[in-house]
């Protein structure tokens, strides 16, 4: 996978076009944007200013090991146009490997900070997936905290709706219809990712987010963890309570183990780059 090396400047107000992807590093094979919330936010509403679309995925721990066993994840993660560390470990493996992230940047606020953004610059947001009128719920809430925000339209598909073509087209000629600006998917991965990638070209000028479970945290179905809890790492544990039989397997049996995993490559990352650099002429007369 090609991609920028280095940090761009933000255009001139007189350039139409919009700033290359960000810089970023590898983990584990799989490329992560050296992005903060903040700069990810702005990189979208840029873009859309310029009339470019685009796909954000915020990538967790289940997200990585799941590139690893599944080639059509990992080509998804390849193809997105911005991947940003929804998970504390992977911030920690990347600082501990010598290339640091500059903070996590989490899925459950980016639907905040971006329909904050929309809000203020006159962007659309169409809000897909959930429960049953979850997402008119969510739509709601976010208009009750960003009156100026535009809800281009909500849509709830069925069980089995993929199979179904005509829920599928039902739901895309509600998405090209809308004319939104960002489309919000709540269906859980890799499902979101698998049909963000089918039907994205439906509206090419728009930004797409695989958002989970968030819509359910806005609509106030679900109790999100708790600030200190989020920022010590520990939101699985809560998220884990909540739903042990659904969740108990993906975060002790596999997303322990393989955090420990990663944790201990990004060691070897380390000291594997450490001894490079001290077998340079430079580094033999520096030591």
């Amino acid at each position: 996978m090609t991609q920028s090396d280095s940090q761009t400047d933000s255009p001139s107000p007189a350039s139409s076009e919009p700033p290359p992807r960000p810089a970023g590093i590898d983990l584990r094979g799989v490329w992560f944007d050296r992005v903060t919330q903040a700069q990810a936010v702005d990189h979208i509403m840029v873009h859309l200013d310029a009339g470019q679309g685009g796909w954000v995925i915020t990538s967790n721990l289940d997200h990585l090991l799941r590139s690893g066993r599944d080639p059509e994840f990992r080509a998804m993660l390849d193809e997105c146009d911005l991947v940003v560390a929804d998970g504390a470990p992977l911030v920690w493996a990347s600082k501990i490997q010598g290339t640091p992230l500059p903070e996590r940047v989490a899925g459950s606020e980016m639907v905040w900070s971006i329909a904050e953004a929309a809000a203020n610059r006159d962007k659309s947001v169409f809000l897909l997936g959930g429960d049953p009128g979850t997402a008119d719920a969510s739509g709601e809430v976010l208009v009750r905290k960003y009156p100026n925000l535009r809800i281009a339209g909500t849509f709830c598909p069925p069980m089995g709706f993929e199979k179904d073509p005509e829920q599928m087209e039902a739901m895309t000629r509600a998405l090209r219809e809308s004319g939104a600006d960002l489309v919000y998917v709540a269906l859980g991965s890799p499902k979101q990712e698998r049909l963000i990638r089918e039907i994205r070209e439906v509206l090419p000028g728009a930004w797409w987010l695989g958002v989970g479970i968030s819509l359910s945290f806005i609509a106030g179905e679900v109790k999100q963890a708790p600030v200190l809890i989020r920022k010590f790492g520990m939101e699985w544990m809560h998220r884990m309570l909540q739903e042990p039989k659904r969740l108990a397997r993906r975060y002790l049996i596999d997303g322990i183990p393989f955090a420990f995993v990663l944790i201990s490559s990004s060691v070897l990352r380390r000291v594997v780059k450490n001894r490079a650099e001290l077998e340079t002429p430079a580094g033999r007369r520096s030591a």
